[in-house]
């Protein structure tokens, strides 16, 4: 009988000192695996983002949706290598703005991803949209092609914050949008922000009234940050201090509770049953595929867990697609890295994961990490009772303070 040891997060004397790179990571399974796609154009460049997204150049305005299209369909071949035979339980396309893309390059690419990849009967297939870019017929066809989970880039119902954001957007076309959505998707996410410029809380509790009178079943809830190598970021508008940013936050999470929402994720509100699974597969340290210009993955085997980049630039990507050149860098994640990297995500979900999460997804024993937990939890920022790894609720506000105890000196 194999001996178990059970780990006490008790204070021990005299511990040896023993390096994470003394532990050599043996997966005994990979993990889930999602696939997430790049589609990098946008109308307009928003003053606050730092996403990979590009307005688009050409004197009519159109895309290249062909070349990226056969470019995708190239990367992914390049890629099936890596994870022959693994199931894709979620596929995510994300920007920019796919919802700028025809329905048929939509369908084209769906069509592909069917034929090179075992795709879960029942995968959870999201397609992020803006509302200044919705089309009743668009969204119709959107999801005749099979996409069953549609997420709007809202933001604010309110034409002075959305102005001063820089969205192409106003509160009717948001409303509008939100209603041809429902008429043709399951399960439609609304992205809200807050702390927006001279916002105050009523205008913040307004907002999030309006979006709960939609009768939507998941909310994303941001704090809108100044992210370097932004406008807004060299051009910083009126924020509200930290004190009104925090009444908004705790504001507003507690409307959502009366409502019925679950707090699962630190900025992701939904009802039971309802959760984004792509993001959830983030969050435990699943696998995932990225295609498409910059797009990241997370990659496991028996050689251990690898992290990739595509070429970010849109021209850069297409010039690379015609060598068959499409990742700009690719990185083995040390054994001294993986503790951080698994609890950066992990203790993102308000209910914490299972101890035995951690050996499964690093393969790495806890052991590895017990002064840390122990650290941490006698700081009260983790809770580690009842086999959970859980934020407290000071963790979930200090998650920085939280994540700093497993950063490798």
């Amino acid at each position: 009988m194999t001996e178990r040891r059970i780990i006490s997060l008790q204070p021990v004397a005299a511990r040896p000192a023993a390096g994470r790179s003394d532990h050599a990571s043996q997966l005994t399974a990979p993990p889930p695996l999602s696939l997430y796609v790049h589609f990098p154009w946008c109308v307009r460049k928003c003053p606050y983002c730092d996403f990979n997204s590009h307005t688009a150049r050409s004197a009519d305005g159109s895309l290249p949706e062909a070349d990226w299209l056969a470019a995708v369909i190239a990367d992914l071949e390049a890629a099936l290598p890596q994870i022959w035979g693994r199931r894709v339980h979620t596929v995510f396309i994300g920007g920019g703005t796919p919802s700028l893309m025809s329905a048929a390059t939509l369908d084209g690419l769906l069509t592909a991803l069917r034929m090179r990849l075992p795709l879960d009967p029942m995968a959870e297939i999201t397609l992020e949209a803006n509302p200044g870019t919705v089309e009743a017929d668009r969204f119709r066809d959107f999801r005749a092609a099979g996409v069953n989970r549609l997420s709007l880039g809202i933001q604010s119902f309110d034409p002075a914050m959305l102005q001063r954001l820089g969205r192409i957007h106003d509160g009717n076309e948001a409303r509008r949008a939100i209603d041809i959505a429902q008429q043709h998707f399951e399960r439609v996410n609304l992205d809200l922000m807050y702390a927006l410029p001279q916002q105050d809380l009523a205008h913040a509790l307004a907002d999030l009234d309006t979006a709960l009178a939609t009768g939507v079943s998941h909310l994303s809830c941001y704090h809108l940050t100044l992210e370097p190598n932004t406008p807004f970021a060299h051009n910083p508008p009126s924020l509200p201090d930290d004190d009104l940013s925090a009444d908004m936050q705790d504001a507003i999470e507690a409307r959502l509770a009366t409502a019925g929402f679950r707090h699962y994720e630190t900025s992701a509100f939904a009802r039971p049953g309802q959760e984004c699974r792509h993001n959830l597969n983030y969050w435990t340290f699943g696998d995932y595929l990225g295609i498409g210009p910059g797009a990241h993955g997370k990659l496991s085997s028996h050689e251990g867990i690898v992290r990739e980049m595509r070429h970010k630039h849109p021209t850069r990507y297409l010039e690379g697609a015609a060598r068959g050149d499409f990742v700009q860098d690719r990185r083995t994640v040390g054994s001294a890295e993986l503790p951080f990297e698994f609890m950066m995500n992990a203790l993102r979900l308000t209910g914490g994961v299972p101890h035995s999460l951690f050996a499964e997804r690093t393969g790495l024993p806890l052991t590895v990490i017990e002064d840390e937990l122990i650290a941490a939890r006698q700081r009260g920022l983790l809770d580690t009772a009842n086999g959970q790894l859980k934020p407290t609720e000071q963790g979930r506000r200090f998650l920085n303070d939280l994540l700093q105890h497993f950063l490798q000196d």
